[in-house]
């Protein structure tokens, strides 16, 4: 029997499982799909001699992750790689804004669209860095996180208190009028507010789209070498050496409870494995709360609470294998791993209201990945490997394109939102449809099939709007991986601090499942003993 499974091989899977074996336990993950990964997996479905990332790409929160950097996985083989520019956000006219791992190289883009402008970014960063390693700390730590919060109030009342406060829960248009003379600015924060489903003028999407933008200009946007599944595959190497097993194929349908308390999962396929101390739950929140978990073992509030989850926005993508470099109008885009695809901040609401009202936006805002600019043994040298990707909504009831797009997302549906993402993308690079070697649509339905956590192509595991963060993630109350139900654990991006690919959902959830067991007060040779028999063998 071990003494925990893990119900998912997503990251945070992984992480959390990793954990629980560093401390001694035993330890079993359980995956549906055929391999692990969850949403970090790469394939070459697109053409033979090229690699394609299937969901995730780039990763500025792992990179920053306080979690992943302790887990030592360059020593299991994880390499990254970065592109020359970390980010480009080129317009019609030919101009572009730059993100670069070099502030100067940032400011220098910036002050081309006004004077001024490079000055003022330097102020966003020299704040950021005053703050940086608190926010970290701060973001990556169990909620509340009581000791990085207080320090972090003390730097905020020396960088300028309620002012600076106000900025960061400002919605990004407004921060971005409010700090920029000219657009480029504007275009970096706005950009990387959409990033989640922040519209321009969402309350707090300037706080996320400094954040990112700030991310990005410390740590870049980086990939790991190889393909996403490479950290992956560290990840599994690494939990394999200290006596993790991993079972792929095995699809949960219900954890066990009895009195209360989460004693085993059973499969699909009725095998019963039970779990000595804990199960931590690598799922989507809806799947967990009356799904996997039946509804009499919760309380009324929980199921009440679970009907007003929201999801963030549904994901369209498309994969490339391209004939040759894009051939952009801005010649900065040429340098960058990721490109943003909007004329303007403008464009960027009227794509997100065109959300709000459920159509299916005509001119998608398109963020695009240029894979082999990024890491070159991603496909052969003088072409890229790219992808793209856009939000549609869940529940579609008109086409802004005029096209007939239903949200049945058949064949000729998928065709129709794949040749408008191009005609996007040949707005800022004419030619760039006739590189096209061979294309790859996922859709929403396709998404969720590969991934059952990315419901309707959700790829952040809920909202990130301000009423589903924090103490309201996953549900009002909550903010923690503890349930209801003893012994179980949310261990997924549906707990805080959210989505993206940085493993702290998993290490807040395997911490808590620790310290439910060993108290502060026991020591660690009592800890690991406790992972033991009774001849020092590890369970």
């Amino acid at each position: 029997m071990p003494d925990a499974v893990v119900i998912g091989a997503g990251p945070n899977g992984l992480v959390a499982a990793n954990l629980l074996a560093d401390a001694g336990w035993s330890v079993e993950v359980l995956e549906e799909q055929p391999e692990p990964g969850g949403a970090v997996r790469h394939d070459s479905g697109v053409d033979a001699d090229f690699v394609s990332d299937v969901f995730s790409s780039f990763y500025p929160l792992a990179a920053a992750s306080p979690v992943l950097a302790g887990l030592g996985l360059t020593e299991h083989g994880l390499r990254w790689s970065h592109a020359p520019h970390v980010l480009a956000h080129p317009l019609s006219d030919g101009t572009c804004a730059v993100l670069d791992r070099r502030v100067e190289t940032t400011a220098a883009s910036l002050e081309i669209f006004a004077p001024g402008d490079g000055a003022a970014w330097r102020r966003l960063y020299e704040v950021w860095e005053s703050l940086r390693p608190d926010i970290l700390d701060a973001l990556f730590t169990p909620f509340p996180p009581i000791r990085a919060t207080a320090r972090l109030a003390a730097r905020l009342r020396s960088a300028g208190g309620l002012r600076l406060a106000r900025s960061l829960v400002l919605p990004v248009r407004r921060l971005g009028e409010e700090e920029f003379r000219g657009a480029g600015g504007r275009l970096l924060l706005a950009g990387n507010a959409l990033h989640a489903d922040l519209a321009p003028e969402a309350a707090g999407s300037g706080g996320f789209g400094w954040l990112m933008s700030m991310l990005g200009q410390t740590y870049g946007f980086p990939v790991p070498v190889g393909g996403s599944g490479a950290l992956t595959d560290a990840l599994v190497r690494r939990l394999r050496a200290r006596g993790g097993t991993l079972r792929c194929g095995q699809r949960v349908s219900r954890v066990v409870v009895r009195d209360r308390r989460a004693v085993a999962v059973r499969t699909a396929d009725g095998e019963t494995v039970p779990a000595r101390h804990a199960v931590l739950a690598d799922v989507s929140v809806p799947d967990l709360y009356g799904g996997l978990v039946e509804p009499e073992h919760l309380p009324a509030q929980v199921l009440d609470d679970i009907e007003r989850f929201q999801w963030d926005f549904a994901t369209f993508k498309v994969d490339w294998a391209l004939d040759g470099p894009v051939p952009w109008k801005a010649e900065e885009a040429a340098r960058a791993g990721t490109v943003h695809l909007a004329d303007g901040v403008d464009e960027l609401t009227r794509f997100a209201a065109q959300i709000a009202m459920r159509q299916v936006p005509d001119r998608p805002f398109t963020l695009f990945g240029q894979m082999t600019t990024a890491d070159p043994c991603r496909s052969p040298q003088g072409t890229e490997s790219a992808w793209a990707y856009t939000h549609v909504p869940h529940d579609i009831r008109a086409d802004a394109g005029e096209e007939g797009i239903t949200g049945s997302w058949d064949a000729r549906e998928q065709e129709i939102m794949a040749d408008r993402v191009e005609r996007q993308v040949e707005r800022f690079a004419p030619g760039f449809r006739q590189l096209v070697r061979a294309r790859r649509i996922l859709a929403p339905p396709t998404l969720q099939s590969l991934d059952a956590n990315l419901r309707g192509g959700a790829i952040n595991g809920g909202t990130t709007a301000l009423h589903q963060q924090l103490f309201f993630r996953p549900v009002p109350g909550a903010g923690r991986p503890e349930t209801a139900v003893a012994g179980l654990f949310l261990a997924s991006a549906g707990a805080h601090p959210g989505g993206g690919v940085h493993g702290a959902p998993g290490a807040n959830a395997a911490r808590a499942a620790l310290r439910r067991h060993f108290p502060p007060g026991r020591t660690r040779l009592q800890r690991m003993l406790a992972g033991r028999d009774r001849t020092g063998t590890r369970r």
